[in-house]
């Protein structure tokens, strides 16, 4: 390894970066990924081959030792919100990224941006991305910006956004932006740019403008989906009347994303966004068989979400401000107020048996209970601005720590043992989901423990947790008693 070149990731959890990592240990790069929580890179494929880093970018001591060494840093940092507070925190995290990079003699940076017109007053979430490539520019390392307008992917957010508001809806009435041009760009095409732009020469400091072949409507994405997917037409009507928060919302109940991040990009459409020059192919030259078109790429797609083999979600990322709560599991538990919900039982199948029920719940699988209660408590969730169950999950059986569930998120895995899921619906305080398999000394019967765990914040916790407590005998209670039942069954037709 040591006479490979360094690259050190950041954003390792999230959608792209995910992706990044493998291409570069097969381009030849010896890898560092960098987290705030590299326990959570655990269950990657490809984790025992790279080296695990804990920093926070924005911490300038922690970044600077984490990119000591590199040859390349890629920053993958940037926040999807829509608070009053996301652009600053951008802003001062790029800026200390810089600082660390220059400190650490870091040889190129390399970011990924957003495509986005010169002339336009453009949205909060897009001037941002610009800004921090402009930060990144100015640090005195060379640097690599990358713009890129939708990228098409199973699993990316954009593409999510397309697939099911175009799946579910045969007629609809949409913004005015459905009409405004964009260049979509495949994401195995955007891995290659990333890697390409590791190895360009050291006098090279600009962005770049990176698109596929095909220049289109959101309207004509749209048809050419229904098309590919085999459905019928769709019915599109334009309005004027939808702005990009009543859009967001309206994304947000159709969709699995959340309003939250449906809203940047939503305000992202708003402008046409199509290449101004192709000046990366001087430097990353485009493959034998060409960029990848739409249809292609759509295809790709929905190929790999049909056999399962989605290797990373716009869901990847946790959200923020969760991961640094403490677990009731935690030695230091120092949460406050625990209510406990917890339920025992004998169940006569294998522990194998049993497990394999408990790592196939939630997305299509379901949550074993009252299924309307779910779905309510869905819907509740997504109107407040919460992911609601349509986040499903990444892979229908395997499950790796920072998974999204539906609005729960994988905290931690033991195969064949214990999984413990921290709720991501809006609540007046943390709860988590605990479901363990406990050995017997009968090899043929289990002892299964279910646990729901609640740490109420203020007067509106309390009265959230006592308001609901009278229906944990029909949604746990039942969730319980038809797990052991589906592994009882398992356990017999087996």
């Amino acid at each position: 390894m040591a006479d490979k070149p360094l690259a050190v990731v950041t954003g390792v959890t999230g959608y792209v970066g995910g992706r990044l990592v493998p291409e570069l240990l097969e381009a030849g790069f010896a890898v560092r990924a960098v987290a705030r929580h590299p326990d959570r890179l655990s269950g990657r494929p490809w984790v025992d081959d790279v080296e695990r880093v804990e920093a926070d970018a924005s911490e300038l001591d922690q970044i600077r030792d984490a990119l000591h060494g590199a040859d390349v840093a890629y920053y993958l940092i940037h926040s999807l919100g829509t608070g009053p507070t996301f652009e600053a925190r951008d802003r001062r995290t790029a800026l200390t990224f810089s600082q660390a990079a220059r400190e650490a003699g870091v040889g190129r940076i390399v970011y990924l941006g957003g495509l986005s017109p010169d002339d336009e007053d453009l949205s909060p979430h897009l001037a941002s991305r610009k800004e921090v490539g402009e930060i990144l520019l100015a640090s005195g390392v060379p640097t690599t910006v990358l713009q890129a307008a939708v990228i098409l992917g199973s699993g990316s957010a954009s593409f999510e956004m397309m697939r099911y508001l175009t799946e579910r809806l045969p007629a609809m009435t949409t913004p005015r932006w459905v009409d405004n041009r964009v260049q979509p760009i495949a994401i195995r095409d955007v891995l290659r740019y990333l890697v390409g732009s590791a190895r360009m020469p050291a006098d090279v400091s600009r962005t770049f403008d990176v698109g596929g072949p095909d220049v289109l409507t959101y309207r004509d994405m749209m048809q050419r989906y229904a098309q590919v997917a085999g459905l019928p037409r769709r019915r599109i009507v334009s309005v004027p009347v939808l702005t990009p928060r009543l859009s967001s919302h309206w994304v947000g109940l159709v969709t699995p994303v959340p309003s939250g991040i449906a809203r940047p990009l939503v305000e992202s459409l708003q402008h046409e966004v199509v290449c101004k020059e192709d000046d990366i192919r001087e430097y990353v030259p485009d493959p034998e068989d060409g960029l990848v078109h739409f249809e292609t790429a759509v295809s790709l797609a929905l190929q790999r979400i049909h056999d399962g083999e989605v290797s990373t979600r716009w869901s990847s990322a946790a959200v923020p401000g969760a991961p640094s709560d403490p677990l009731p599991s935690d030695p230091d538990w120092a949460g406050g107020s625990l209510y406990v919900d917890e339920r025992r039982t004998f169940v006569d199948a294998p522990p194998a048996a049993l497990w394999e029920v408990i790592r196939g719940i939630g997305g299509e699988g379901g949550w074993y209970s009252w299924s309307l209660a779910w779905q309510v408590r869905g819907v509740l969730d997504r109107l407040s601005g919460g992911p609601g169950l349509r986040r499903g999950r990444r892979d229908a059986v395997d499950l790796r720590v920072d998974d999204a569930v539906d609005f729960w998120r994988v905290e931690a895995v033991d195969p064949g043992h214990r999984l413990l899921l921290r709720a991501e619906m809006r609540l007046p305080g943390l709860a988590w989901l605990e479901l363990r398999v406990d050995d017997t000394s009968d090899p043929g019967r289990t002892h299964f423990v279910q646990r729901a765990l609640f740490s109420p914040q203020g007067l509106t916790g309390q009265a959230y947790w006592w308001s609901v407590k009278p229906f944990h005998g029909i949604v746990f209670g039942g969730m319980q008693r038809n797990i052991r039942e589906a592994a009882e069954t398992l356990a017999t037709d087996a």
